[in-house]
């Protein structure tokens, strides 16, 4: 005769349940809201976030040369070294909508041998007047 509450597998205590239960909510929150609760920053400068998630939603990674080329000189965009490689530099500024102040980033786009955005790096650049 087979007894079904005779197992080698003893059941969690309620507490470890629980907290399994928990963790689990917890990752799938994570992977629905946050991305994988990954952070995309490119820089640690809280004043150059818009930046960095204005270029993310623009210029996601594979993004192709021209793509990224159009996108500077669209917005008018500084670039310090047109044609020069694996790399494309540029000075991006963006108004904080919520203080109304400028950031200024120096960003460094670096592509493949096939010319996809495989990553940029970003840095706070001097503040300079806007030029018609």
């Amino acid at each position: 005769m087979f007894n079904l509450h005779t197992n080698s597998r003893s059941a969690p205590p309620p507490g470890r349940q629980r907290a399994k239960t928990i963790l689990l909510f917890a990752m799938i929150l994570c992977a629905t809201f946050s991305n994988g609760c990954k952070t995309s920053a490119h820089s640690s400068d809280a004043r150059l976030r818009g930046i960095d998630e204005m270029l993310d939603a623009e210029l996601p990674k594979g993004s192709n040369l021209a793509r990224v080329n159009l996108f500077l000189n669209e917005r008018g965009y500084k670039v310090e070294n047109p044609g020069s490689g694996q790399t494309v530099v540029a000075v991006v500024r963006k108004i904080d909508t919520e203080t109304l102040r400028p950031a200024n980033a120096r960003v460094t786009f670096h592509f493949d041998k096939q010319d996809q955005l495989q990553s940029y790096e970003m840095a706070a650049a001097p503040d300079q007047p806007l030029h018609p």
